[in-house]
């Protein structure tokens, strides 16, 4: 894997193309028929040291930005430097993405998995399946909130980030703005988990300095979205949503800065708690 790619602002296909088909349909008013492109989608099989872990529906951009990124967000591995390599194949609607670890990365990940199998009930219902859940992170040590007028016309400026959601719509967002207040780079998913996924392993691949900087989401703010944030070190977060009651309690547990952007009203801070 290249230590680090060009630089790439906005999503750019690998190999498939995201919107590449019209598709018909007619008005309900008058059936009068017509095309609109819509979001395409592929299923990605992830395979660690030949070992299958998940398959993920995914919008077929950036996908070795996505493999770095779920690796990182769902802990399988804890920096950049316990992956060695990410090769894709497959073709259709059927892709693979096969992540070459450490040692040390896929022995934790086969020990998650024997306590995941001898759980009982459901299945997800046991006390290793909810430490994974909620699991113990690093609390971050703080840093300033952003100045107001960074997030001055915020969403019509990310519309240049989102060329496939401008495009053919029914996809999530997730940005980066470095400490300057500038949109630096976006990535775009039919999933939200995944677009946020997308952007962190983004960040690393290109080796960008998130201090000082935010991410944005353009999705539901839920856990796990807080969870991938903080794994990645980035301090602050910024949603078009708003957030969980939980997400928030988590924000605010773990030093994050949380901060709520409503469509027709000031920024809300809701993390770190105001002073009474």
């Amino acid at each position: 894997m290249n230590s680090k790619p060009p630089v790439c602002a906005a999503s750019t296909p690998l190999s498939l193309p995201a919107a590449s088909n019209t598709y018909d349909y007619v008005q309900l008013s008058d059936q009068t028929g017509e095309r609109t492109p819509l979001a395409e989608e592929v299923a990605l099989a992830i395979v660690y040291n030949g070992l299958n872990q998940a398959v993920m529906l995914v919008s077929p951009t950036d996908l070795e930005d996505f493999a770095v990124g779920f690796s990182i967000g769902s802990g399988i591995v804890a920096n950049l430097e316990d992956i060695y390599d990410v090769k894709l194949s497959g073709s259709g609607s059927a892709l693979y993405a096969d992540v070459e670890i450490s040692s040390r990365a896929f022995w934790n990940l086969k020990d998650q998995r024997r306590q995941l199998a001898g759980t009982s009930g459901c299945g997800l219902c046991g006390v290793e399946a909810l430490e994974q859940a909620l699991p113990a992170l690093q609390r971050l040590p703080g840093a300033p909130l952003p100045p107001v007028q960074w997030l001055d016309d915020l969403r019509r400026r990310i519309d240049a980030f989102q060329p496939l959601g401008q495009h053919c719509g029914a996809v999530h967002a997730a940005l980066f703005m470095d400490r300057t207040g500038e949109l630096l780079l976006g990535r775009e998913d039919i999933g939200r988990h995944n677009a946020l996924d997308k952007l962190i392993g983004a960040l690393l691949r290109q080796r960008i300095d998130t201090q000082g900087g935010l991410a944005i989401v353009t999705s539901r703010c839920s856990l796990e979205l807080i969870q991938k944030v903080l794994r990645a070190g980035i301090q602050t977060l910024v949603s078009l949503s708003a957030p969980t009651g939980l997400a928030l309690q988590w924000a605010r547990q773990h030093n994050l800065n949380l901060i709520h952007l409503p469509k027709h009203s000031a920024p809300r801070v809701f993390s770190p708690a105001a002073e009474s």
